[in-house]
């Protein structure tokens, strides 16, 4: 038998959630990254440039399902009741 989730709205808020917090770990290792190719460790330059990709990539995704849910928010406001 299936058991209930729980409301949506907690089940979409964990989500972003998640989004948000990925991204967030995915620009803190690009920056790590970064900073040890700066310092002169042992990283390969390909590697900073991949963690630096991955963040831009992750960071125009959250952007872009942000401005989907804005969108839609818009259009449920404007619509007639």
């Amino acid at each position: 038998m299936l058991q209930p989730l729980g409301s949506g709205k907690d089940v979409f808020g964990e989500m972003l959630g998640n989004l948000v917090q990925g991204v967030n770990e995915k620009q803190a290792v690009s920056k790590d990254t970064v900073n040890a190719l700066l310092a002169g460790q042992n990283v390969p330059l390909h590697q900073a440039m991949i963690a630096m990709e991955e963040a831009s990539v992750s960071f125009q995704l959250m952007v872009e399902v942000r401005n989907k849910l804005l969108e839609s928010y818009q259009e449920l406001m404007r619509m007639q009741v």
